[in-house]
């Protein structure tokens, strides 16, 4: 007995089947097209610039189907991911190394930082808004620091857990060890390690650059003995009056790479909203004319 097929009922079985792969593959697609697009831009620096391009930058990302949010800082894989590009670059290629971060693990940020010191071309680390905490350690391993005027660094004090190895020595200052509980002990006997350690590593590393013995250890003593709270800015005029060699000469490739990096909730509108162009002077025209 032959078998009749309804063509409305196959025809909506066909769409939501080609619905439902939409669906499944236009995130991939859209992170494929978001991946190529990023690396036309590296691209087009390198060649500029004459220099390989590593960028290292901690956004919120959006993935999978739903859109789940996740939240990035400096990890292994990241210096084991950094570490491979610099050993593909020819000891005499400069590296721009373009950083945006909130900081992440110690041991990363200074495997990163002892790769970089040990190239022989220049280094220049590129910061378009800020780097702190390890971001900070890494771009201290620069010949340039190049930063937007608007960008900041950060202090690269220790930190035990979630509180300031500088703060947890302030305990034994004000208290007797015999009214101090064990754990509180310990703590402040990693805090006074973490210290020493830090400004040890951030004057060694700062003299492997050519700095000299004196200022490497001032710098050390303002950047990681905890006088600033750990997430307190360290603006571009700050930082030159330190002695670092800092410069506001931000390539605006690495405006349009950051760009590619905003990626605002599907479900809500941005917080921050503006005319996306470039603005001429007023002088008598309305904002935006032409």
């Amino acid at each position: 007995m032959p078998v009749y097929y309804d063509p409305i009922s196959y025809l909506f079985s066909l769409l939501w089947f080609l619905l439902f792969v939409i669906i499944i593959f236009s995130p991939w697609y859209k992170r494929m097209a978001l991946i190529k697009a990023r690396e036309e831009i590296i691209r087009k620096l390198e060649k500029k610039r004459k220099s390989r391009v590593i960028t290292m930058i901690h956004r919120q990302e959006q993935i999978g189907l739903f859109g789940i949010p996740i939240f990035r800082f400096i990890t292994i894989e990241d210096s084991e991911r950094v570490l491979r590009a610099i050993r593909m670059t020819p000891p005499d290629m400069p590296i721009d190394f373009i950083i945006h971060t909130p900081g992440g693990l110690a041991l990363a940020a200074t495997q990163i930082a002892n790769a970089l010191v040990k190239h022989k071309a220049p280094v220049r680390v590129i910061v378009p808004h800020y780097a702190m905490s390890g971001g900070t350690l890494i771009a201290l391993a620069a010949d340039e620091i190049i930063m937007d005027e608007n960008a900041v660094l950060g202090p690269v004090d220790p930190q035990i857990g979630n509180l300031p190895a500088a703060s947890i020595l302030k305990v034994p200052e004000k208290k007797d060890y015999k009214d101090m509980e064990d754990q509180t002990i310990i703590l402040a006997d990693v805090s006074e390690k973490a210290l020493r350690q830090m400004v040890s590593y951030v004057e060694d590393l700062l003299k492997k650059k050519g700095m000299s013995e004196e200022q490497a250890k001032k710098i050390a003593e303002e950047l990681a003995t905890g006088k600033f709270t750990h997430d307190y800015p360290l603006t571009v005029e700050y930082l030159k009056s330190l002695g670092l060699p800092i410069s506001t000469d931000v390539p605006k490739e690495v405006y349009e790479l950051m760009e590619l990096y905003e990626q605002p909730s599907s479900t809500q509108p941005p917080s921050v909203q503006y005319i996306p162009v470039p603005y001429k002077s007023p002088q008598g025209n309305q904002p935006g004319a032409s």
